[in-house]
């Protein structure tokens, strides 16, 4: 069970709040709403369904950052040759 020490001039609705959300954090809401009432089979299929699919996002989108901190890292690596070629201008062999 999370423990909230109050610290020093905060008041009690704040540390109540960062209870609720260690708690949340943990999942220990989720299962007494879960235990509250009987779960019929589909219910719980579908449930774990969601928790699958949310995960799921998570992961894809974990993957993406990293993905792309990656590939703008490289990015930036060829950014300053590109512009010193382009920049440069090129003598047009018409003139």
């Amino acid at each position: 069970m999370p423990e909230v020490e109050i610290k020093k001039g905060e008041s009690v609705d704040r540390a109540l709040k960062r209870l609720k959300n260690k708690l949340e954090a943990e999942g220990i809401m989720d299962e007494m709403r879960r235990l509250r009432a009987f779960e019929t089979p589909i219910q719980r299929y579908r449930r774990k369904q969601r928790t699958a699919a949310k995960k799921t996002r998570m992961r894809f989108r974990t993957n993406l950052q990293v993905f792309r901190r990656d590939n703008s890292r490289k990015s930036t690596d060829q950014d300053p040759q590109a512009e010193t070629t382009t920049a440069t201008p090129a003598e047009n062999p018409a003139e």
